[in-house]
This record gives C-alpha cells, sequence and structure tokens, in this order.
C-alpha cells in the first residue's frame, strides 16, 4: 500500500511525460526481499526521481527519526496492525471458524500499546514524526494504521492525536490519491473468499487449531 501510495506519487508529480507507466513499472519490480523490502524501495524511488527532500530530508537529525521509525515498525507496528485483519476478517471468512475473543482482545491490546508507543516516542507534539514536514515515516506509519480498517477496526477513534495527523498526512498526499491507494483495502470484506485454493484454506485452519 505504501509503495502504490509513492508510486501514484511520482507518476502526478512527473506526468509531463519524463516518467512514463514503464518507469514505474520497473520501480515496482526491483528485486528486493526481507523484512525490509518496502523501505527499501520507497528510498531507491525518492532517489531515483528525485523526490521533494521532505520524503528523505537530507538533515542528518530528521533522517535519524525517519530510519528511526522504518526500523522499530516492522515488528512493533507491523504485525499488530495486520494480526487485526487475520484474527478479525481474514480467518473466519477463509475457515468460517471465528477467533477466541481472548485471541481477539490480546490482539487489540497490541494494537493500542503500539499506538500509545507511536503517540509519545515518534508523533510527540509535533505535526508529522520529522517535525512540520512530511515524511516517509509519516507515509509508512499511516498505512499500517490503515490496515485494520479493512476489518471495520478503526484505531484513529479513541485518539484525536493521531486522528488529527492522520488527516495532515492525507491533505498533504490528497485525498483523492489516499483514497485511490487504499481502495483495494476498503473492498476486503467484499472479496470472494470461496474462490481461495482449498489447500490454503486446510493450511490456514491447521495454523488456527495449533494456536489454541
Amino acid at each position: 500500500m505504501c509503495l502504490r501510495i509513492t508510486l501514484l506519487l511520482v507518476y502526478k508529480s512527473r506526468n509531463a511525460g519524463v516518467v512514463d507507466v514503464v518507469a514505474l513499472r520497473k520501480a515496482r519490480a526491483v528485486p528486493l526481499t526481507g523484512p525490509f523490502c518496502s523501505a527499501a524501495i520507497l528510498y531507491y524511488l525518492c532517489r531515483k526521481y528525485s523526490a521533494p527532500s521532505h520524503w528523505c530530508p537530507p538533515d542528518p537529525h530528521a533522517r535519524a527519526r525517519v530510519d528511526e521509525f522504518v526500523a522499530w515498525q516492522h515488528t512493533a507496528f507491523q504485525l499488530p496492525m495486520k494480526k487485526i485483519v487475520w484474527l478479525k476478517l481474514l480467518i473466519p471468512k477463509i475457515t468460517g471458524e471465528e477467533v477466541s475473543a481472548e485471541k481477539m482482545e490480546h490482539a487489540v491490546e497490541e494494537v493500542k500499546n503500539s499506538l500509545q508507543l507511536f503517540e509519545e516516542k515518534f508523533l510527540q507534539d509535533k505535526m508529522f514524526i520529522t517535525g512540520n514536514q512530511i515524511s516517509l515515516a509519516d507515509l509508512v506509519a499511516v498505512v499500517e494504521m490503515m490496515q485494520p480498517m479493512a476489518a471495520n477496526y478503526n484505531v484513529f477513534l479513541n485518539s484525536s492525536k493521531l486522528a488529527e495527523w492522520r488527516m495532515r498526512v492525507e491533505l498533504n498526499i490528497s485525498s483523492g490519491l489516499f483514497r485511490e491507494a487504499h481502495d483495494r483495502l476498503m473492498q476486503l470484506a467484499d472479496w470472494d473468499f470461496s474462490t481461495l485454493d482449498s489447500m490454503v484454506k486446510e493450511n490456514i485452519s491447521e495454523l488456527l487449531k495449533k494456536s489454541r
């Protein structure tokens, strides 16, 4: 999702023809793997297409804030957000079995703890993570916070600070672009999961049984 927003931003900012769809496809196909894949591609796009400096700040202190968040979020932020989607939406849809209330409560608590850490350690009282300008750190953060929305869980409801920050990020990107990047996510609950391969369903059911 974050990569999709960045690609759309690049395309929008270079729509005079200097960068065409083929170039975007090449950027999307950068052969990188592992937990830092998406961050590496985002940095690549910023350098490749000379993105405005606020996305990857040249100032060492501001850049350190971006790098610090991107490194932290993979396990401390990304996983809890995605877990909500799996437990609240995907597993029930795929297997026909509801996840226990205890597991859901634990997952929700993990998300709340992650959000609290984000507010206290990264956002604090600033407009954006690095200060007064949006950066890749904000883009990565908001994309992860949007994930639970697919399962009808809104992480912004109980924090006016997060809600206001999210709106600032959206307006900086443009609301239309923001919605376009998340349209598939918002439609996830309406997908026809009956078309999934039966082996996928069986494997997920087995994993669910082992985790009980």
